[in-house]
């Protein structure tokens, strides 16, 4: 933390009288890096995979949904003057679908063009290298969609949309193990991305504590395209349930691959990672398939309705969980920017810890005191090509 002066200390103690107890407001000291004046244009950073594989390609939209949700939130923002005379622009960088992309991107997004505000990262495996910097230089980090347990923990800059798998896995397993009564389970885990490594350690840890007996536990790495060793041994031990912990593209091929191995449709598959644009790529093999989530196209939550329309006839198709929770995180980073003056990094850390209960169409939304979202989880089942609470 930098020395500053004595007089810098009595504004910022003026400043944030009445939120003594918040953590995250009290660690908020680092120097802007960007303020702009109402009635101007704040500039924020977008980094999102555009190409490699985690873009567009064979198994879907990727992360294209994720700018997507940003793109409509901004255009609504903009055009409802939410913030009066002052409007928003993103400045988007291509990451590659690479760590050392987007590194780079955040440099010169915070060294180059001076941006306060950085959204997006598509995985926690980005997020693990590129928070730091945004936190080293006082810049807000602001991701929708990761969620390995610890990511908002590296500073009072960093923030996210999603919620950990601390918060989705217990409670999706409390629900599903309630609900379907399994004692005997199967998993099978990426041993390289950081979110599933996370995702897999969580599970064990829950199941251990409510006496469920993993029979077989299966890995693989990153970028691995046959599954059907692990699979035919995961067929072989007739688990009551298979839990997966891998990105979206592994998360398919499993489903595919696995009910073509003839695994039971009575054997569930379970995943946090599981939205429309995978069950869409996966087909008749998603059937049945269960996902503890954050959002549900049905929801009645304000607004969502109307997302869920306007995104399909924008998009020419249904919005996933990917993309309500990144037009949920610009509404958000908005309605923090219209409640602070100056919007300098500082200030709009500072706002983002404070938001508490704001309505979207997530539901009611809070921040902890890590930085990390507060907001009702659900589970969900997949019938007839379409996620429903599972019930």
């Amino acid at each position: 933390m930098k020395i500053i002066s004595f007089a810098f200390i009595l504004i910022i103690a003026a400043v944030v009288v009445g939120m003594i107890g918040c953590e995250r407001i009290e660690q908020v000291v680092k120097p802007a890096t960007q303020t702009k004046d109402l009635g101007e244009e704040i500039a924020i950073g977008v980094v999102s995979p555009q190409t490699g594989n985690l873009g567009p390609g064979e198994f879907g939209p990727g992360a294209l949904v994720m700018e997507n949700g940003f793109n409509m939130a901004l255009e609504e923002i903009n055009q409802s003057h939410l913030l009066g005379d002052t409007s928003l622009k993103f400045i988007i960088k291509d990451d590659m679908s690479t760590i050392e992309g987007a590194v780079e991107a955040f440099n010169e997004l915070i060294h180059q063009d001076k941006v306060s505000i950085i959204l997006g990262v598509w995985t926690s495996h980005v997020a693990k290298s590129v928070f730091p910097i945004a936190q080293t230089n006082g810049v807000v980090a602001f991701s929708p969609v990761v969620v390995a347990s610890g990511l908002a923990e590296v500073g009072e800059f960093i923030f996210r949309a999603s919620h950990s798998t601390d918060v989705l896995i217990p409670e999706g397993v409390r629900v599903t193990q309630e609900k379907l009564g399994f004692q005997r389970v199967a998993t099978i885990a990426d041993t390289v991305d950081f979110a599933s490594r996370s995702s897999n350690e969580v599970h064990r840890k829950v199941f251990a504590e409510n006496g469920v007996e993993v029979l077989i536990m299966e890995t693989f790495e990153t970028g691995d395209t046959d599954f059907s060793t692990q699979l035919t041994r995961i067929k072989e031990v007739e688990p009551d349930a298979i839990f997966v912990s891998a990105q979206q593209i592994e998360v398919i091929q499993i489903l595919t691959q696995g009910r073509k191995l003839g695994i039971s449709a009575d054997i569930p598959f379970i995943s946090h990672v599981l939205s429309i644009d995978e069950i869409r790529s996966a087909g008749d093999a998603a059937e049945g398939a269960i996902t503890y989530t954050s959002w549900v196209s049905t929801a009645d939550t304000p607004g969502n309705q109307a997302f869920v329309q306007n995104y399909s006839e924008k998009y020419g198709m249904e919005p996933s969980v990917w993309a309500a929770q990144s037009y949920a995180a610009v509404y958000i980073l908005a309605e923090a920017i219209r409640n602070t003056q100056p919007t300098d990094s500082e200030a709009i850390a500072t706002a983002l810890a404070e938001t508490k209960n704001f309505d979207t169409i997530l539901g009611k939304f809070s921040f902890n005191s890590n930085g990390d979202a507060i907001y009702d989880p659900i589970v969900l089942i997949v019938k007839d090509g379409k996620l429903e609470v599972f019930e």
